[in-house]
């Protein structure tokens, strides 16, 4: 099925068309759909037929109830499950069977289990304690964030800073030109462009080379902007290619867990990560909601072993057969000047990572904060402990600031970002709404010391559900362009005062409802 809409290109107005969701995907969700609907109506019919059947579902429903209730989840995730199982009591608790678990699917786990060996040793007790030396507050977070991601520490070598898609476009296609030994890509958005045809002519040159190239994109991601099959069309090309959990249809939690990981390696050397697609508007190449402002950083030396091992381990449980592993996988490199620590990290669900990396990054550096905390993103639906941590740290004098695109590319979930911005504008936070159009990027930096950039959002399906990563940064030079990158953001972006947030009682009450069901979503 194709679709075609007008953007901006340039000085033109040019028409463009895509796939708009292929029929594999219709079909994966109707039988989704069709098997829903046929446990439902099963149960209900035996409630109707079966003798005291019905009292089985009742004592079903209390359980649910009580293992919702006791769990270790967060509260937010429980009310509206709780609602759901209470409001509808057949429907309601099947519905928690089939999807309350946000747990990876076992055959990723088994597949995980094998893919252990594709990783690396790296001694960091060195840098953990000279980073103690300078500062004990830092060294504790970044004890933390590596005993709860399984990365390491590491000195921070070159890195480069990107404040637009289109300043990174050319140094990755200059980087991809040069390798020689292989090219790992993972994106959560792949489409058919300028963008990536510039990198795809690259890919397929190198293969001719004998370099190494495998892609990996996300399946749902790219249900609108790649052909169904288009696996097929690049291993033609002689790249090793896979969709990531390819939707194939089923009644289970297929459509969480996506990944949403943007990464690049070049022969174990070089990395690149941030919040930029390969798709024309993440470069401008086109424009859907006015100007996209979005970021990156490349990372040259050791530190790239650990967006190499992430990469192994996508790509690893989406193939049917173990991938074979390249020569010098993680290549040893000498330290390149710069200063500074970063950890390269991943985030995502049970069992992978038993608590919520990114969450607990963002909460670690809005409590050391002293001075401010400038953050961009997308959205903004946190639950009620983030919400806190903002505000505490506001409220004990930090400058918090937040921006958020002016111009929404959701309407339902801009509408949920707002909800947000009387509760912590009471408590001193400054929102910001970038004037020019969509602001992408997932920018953090505290106290001109501590930063994260990567590919998570101030939302549940970035902090819960999904596959993400980010680089955790300590008193690297670059922290200072992140920070004046920032600080010129806001002078292009709207103040939201007191009068901006005001709506009428029918929008306040369906912001609430939905806001209810958000951690859902």
């Amino acid at each position: 099925m194709k679709k075609t809409y007008k953007v901006i290109q340039g000085n033109k107005t040019v028409e463009r068309e895509y796939s708009y969701i292929p029929v594999r995907y219709i079909i994966a969700i109707m039988i989704s759909v069709l098997e829903i609907v046929a446990i439902i109506g099963i149960l209900a019919a035996l409630c109707y037929y079966v003798p005291y059947f019905y009292i089985a579902a009742f004592i079903t429903e209390v359980f649910c109830v009580v293992k919702i209730v006791s769990s270790d989840d967060n509260p937010d995730y429980k009310v509206p499950w709780l609602l759901f199982v209470l409001i509808l009591p057949i429907a309601g608790f099947m519905l928690y069977f089939l999807f309350y678990s946000r747990k990876l699917q076992k055959k990723y786990i088994r597949r995980l289990a094998e893919l252990s060996k594709y990783g690396y040793e790296y001694d960091d007790s060195g840098e953990l304690e000279t980073l103690a030396s300078d500062s004990p507050i830092a060294a504790s977070q970044a004890r933390m964030l590596c005993e709860i991601s399984g990365s390491r520490l590491f000195e921070a070598g070159d890195i480069r800073y990107f404040p637009l898609g289109e300043d990174m476009w050319g140094s990755m296609l200059a980087d991809l030109e040069g390798a020689k030994s292989f090219i790992f890509m993972e994106y959560f958005i792949i489409e058919e462009g300028k963008f990536w045809n510039s990198i795809l002519e690259i890919l397929k040159r190198k293969v001719s080379e004998g370099v190494e190239v495998r892609v990996c994109y996300d399946d749902i991601g790219c249900m609108t902007t790649l052909p169904g099959n288009y696996a097929k069309t690049l291993r033609s090309y002689g790249i090793e290619a896979t969709p990531f959990s390819r939707l194939r249809g089923g009644a289970d939690s297929e459509f969480n867990n996506r990944n949403h990981r943007k990464i690049l390696v070049i022969d174990g050397r070089v990395g690149y990560t941030g919040g930029i697609n390969i798709a024309d508007e993440y470069v401008n190449e086109v424009v859907r909601f006015g100007h996209w402002k979005d970021t990156a950083i490349r990372l040259e030396g050791v530190a790239v072993w650990e967006l190499t091992r992430m990469f192994l381990s996508d790509f690893g449980i989406n193939v049917k057969e173990l991938p074979n592993m390249p020569k010098d996988t993680f290549p040893t490199a000498d330290t390149q000047e710069g200063g500074g620590y970063v950890i390269p990290f991943g985030d995502g669900p049970n069992p992978l990572f038993g608590r919520r990396v990114g969450k607990s990054v963002i909460q670690n550096m809005l409590n050391s904060a002293t001075r401010y905390v400038y953050i961009t993103t997308p959205y903004l639906i946190i639950d009620n402990a983030l919400a806190e941590s903002i505000e505490n740290t506001a409220l004990r004098g930090v400058d918090v600031r937040i921006i958020v695109p002016h111009i929404p590319d959701k309407k339902l979930v801009f509408g949920m970002t707002r909800s947000f911005y009387p509760r912590l504008m009471k408590a001193g936070v400054k929102i910001y709404e970038y004037e020019p159009g969509f602001i992408h990027a997932k920018s953090y930096v505290a106290d001109g010391e501590l930063a994260m950039i990567g590919t998570i959002n101030l939302d549940y399906r970035s902090l819960v559900h999904h596959f993400e990563n980010g680089v955790w940064m300590y008193k690297c030079g670059v922290i200072d362009e992140i920070t004046a990158d920032i600080e010129d953001t806001m002078e292009k972006s709207i103040r939201v005062t007191g009068d901006m947030v005001k709506t009428g009682l029918l929008r306040r009450a369906v912001r609430s409802l939905v806001k209810i069901f958000a951690p859902m979503l």
